[in-house]
């Protein structure tokens, strides 16, 4: 899988998932404010949508091809067991944040697998499977970050998911905001603060 790796001084990995279009290089900077420290490892989605980087197929805008959801979730789940060998960071904490489709394939690792971060920060994220959640969330902490006027991601949307997620026992703090589906600096800045707080 492509990927980009950065080396940190800390025993903290934060795995990096991008939104539809982007690349491995893209939440990289974010990855270095949320913990200058820690090892970054950034993934590069798989699928090609109208040549736009996804990590799992969808049928349509907000429409998941749930089958290759839960394939594609846990080829990724190998591929970063595989990372961490390789890169010798296997005893690390492993941490997790995405944006978008970035996010709901860390929202779908969580709910076919449990507690596979233990912190995750999910920017824009949708209910990954309408099934929901099936296993404990009991070591977990979440942030989510929404947009109130979002328009590919219903806001009740990202509400389920919040409460799914909680009642398989993840620690979830959900912040709204006002611009829609876009990644802003006061968001990422509050996920720092919830990050470094807990």
């Amino acid at each position: 899988m492509i990927h980009y790796y950065r080396k940190g001084t800390a025993p903290r990995t934060f795995v990096l998932f991008h939104g539809t279009g982007g690349t491995e290089e893209d939440l990289v900077s974010i990855g270095n404010m949320l913990d200058p420290e820690a090892h970054i490892l950034s993934l590069r989605g798989e699928v090609n949508e109208n040549g736009m980087n996804r990590f799992f197929k969808r049928v349509a805008e907000g429409v998941f091809d749930e089958e290759d959801l839960k394939m594609r979730a846990e080829r990724i789940l190998q591929e970063i067991e595989r990372l961490l060998t390789h890169y010798g960071l296997e005893e690390t904490a492993l941490y997790s944040a995405g944006y978008s489709n970035g996010a709901n394939i860390i929202a779908g690792m969580l709910y076919l697998f449990g507690d596979v971060f233990q912190k995750s920060i999910l920017f824009h994220p949708m209910v990954p499977l309408k099934s929901g959640a099936a296993l404990s969330l009991d070591s977990t902490e979440i942030f989510i970050g929404a947009g109130l006027n979002d328009p590919i991601v219903p806001y009740d949307n990202t509400t389920q998911l919040m409460q799914e997620l909680s009642r398989q026992g993840a620690f979830v703090t959900m912040k709204t905001y006002e611009m829609g589906h876009r990644l802003t600096l006061e968001e990422v800045e509050d996920a720092k603060a919830w990050y470094s707080a807990r």
